[in-house]
C-alpha cells in the first residue's frame, strides 16, 4: 500500500520491515477532518475470535499491531512475527503474556522453524496475517539497485509464499482457516519508480487467488487487501514527494488510517468472512474501485 510504499529498503543497515520505524520521520499528511473521520472503525466485537488463534507477521507495529490488539481485545491469541527485536519488546510490553518470535519472512528456514514454534506456543494456528513487507528503492527501473530488487520480492512475495506453505497444512489438518495478505494499490495499477514494490504486491493477489480457490472446498478462506497508502511507520521509509504524489491520487483527499484496515483484516479473519475467498477487497478512498 496492508497494509504500503515505496522507498529504500535499508536504513542504517538495518532491513525494514513493514510497520518499522527506524528511520527520520518524514512530515505526514494532515489528520482527516471530523467529517471524515470513520468511527466505527475502531469499534471492538467482544468474543469475536473466542478460541481463534492468529500469526500475525509484521506484526510488531503499524498494521499488524493494531490487528493483533484487536484479535487479542475481542477473544483471541496471537503470536507475532517480526523482524525488529526493540519494536518486538515493545509489542510484548503492550499485548502481555503473547508469543513473539524474530522472523526473516524472506528465509524459508526461519519461517518453517517459527510455524511450528507457534502452533506449539497457540495449540493451533486459526489465522494467518502476512503484514510483513518492505517498500524498495525510489527510482526509475534502469537505476533500480539489483540488490534492492531481490529483496523486495523475496520478501513481500517469496515471504507470503513461505508463510501460507508452511501454517496451511496445519490449517489442513483442522478443516478451518482464514488467511489474510496484505498487498496494495500498487499491486493493481502500479506506482512510478516503485517497480519492485508493485511487482510484488501483485504477485501478492496472483496468489491469494490461486490459493483460494485450491482451498475454497477445505474450509480455509484467503483473501487479500489492497489500501491506498495510509499512517504508518512505513511511510518513513519515503520521500515526502512520494507521499504526496500517493495522497494526490485518493479521492477521499487523505491517507487512510490503521485502525480502518485493521478493521477490514479482521472481518475477514473471522467467522463472519464466510463466502469471500480468492478475493481481493479495496481500501484505497475511492483510488482503486475494481
Amino acid at each position: 500500500m496492508s497494509n504500503r510504499t515505496e522507498a529504500s529498503t535499508r536504513h542504517s543497515g538495518v532491513r525494514l520491515e513493514a510497520g518499522t520505524a527506524d528511520a527520520e520521520p518524514v512530515k505526514r499528511a494532515e489528520p482527516p477532518s471530523a467529517s471524515q473521520k470513520q468511527e466505527g472503525a475502531g469499534h471492538i466485537f467482544p468474543g469475536r475470535f473466542s478460541g481463534r488463534t492468529a500469526v500475525i507477521t509484521g506484526g510488531a507495529s503499524g498494521l499488524g499491531l493494531l490487528t493483533a490488539q484487536r484479535i487479542s481485545q475481542e477473544g483471541g491469541r496471537v503470536a507475532i512475527w517480526d523482524l525488529n527485536p526493540a519494536t518486538l519488546e515493545k509489542a510484548k510490553a503492550l499485548l502481555g503474556d503473547v508469543p513473539v518470535l524474530r522472523v526473516d519472512v524472506g528465509n524459508h528456514k526461519e519461517v518453517a522453524e517459527a510455524a511450528g514454534q507457534s502452533r506449539d506456543a497457540l495449540g493451533k494456528i486459526d489465522i494467518l496475517v502476512n503484514c510483513a513487507g518492505i517498500t524498495g528503492a525510489t527510482v526509475p527501473v534502469q537505476d533500480f539497485p539489483l540488490e534492492s530488487w531481490l529483496e523486495v520480492i523475496n520478501v513481500n512475495l517469496n515471504g507470503t509464499f513461505y508463510c501460507c506453505r508452511e501454517i496451511v497444512p496445519l490449517m489442513l489438518q483442522q478443516g478451518y482457516g482464514r488467511i489474510v495478505n496484505i498487498a496494495s494499490v500498487a499491486g493493481k495499477e502500479g506506482n512510478p519508480q516503485a517497480s519492485a514494490y508493485s511487482a510484488s504486491k501483485a504477485g501478492v493477489i496472483g496468489f491469494t487467488k490461486s490459493l483460494g480457490k485450491e482451498l475454497a472446498t477445505q474450509g480455509i478462506l484467503v483473501n487479500c487487501i489492497t489500501p491506498a497508502t495510509f499512517e504508518s511507520p512505513i511511510l518513513d521509509q519515503l520521500p515526502q514527494s512520494q507521499i504526496d504524489y500517493m495522497r494526490s491520487r485518493i479521492p477521499m483527499g487523505r491517507l487512510g488510517l490503521a485502525q480502518e484496515c485493521a478493521a477490514l483484516v479482521c472481518w475477514l479473519a473471522s467467522e463472519e468472512c464466510s463466502f469471500s475467498t480468492a478475493a481481493t477487497f479495496d481500501i484505497s478512498g475511492g483510488r482503486t474501485t475494481y
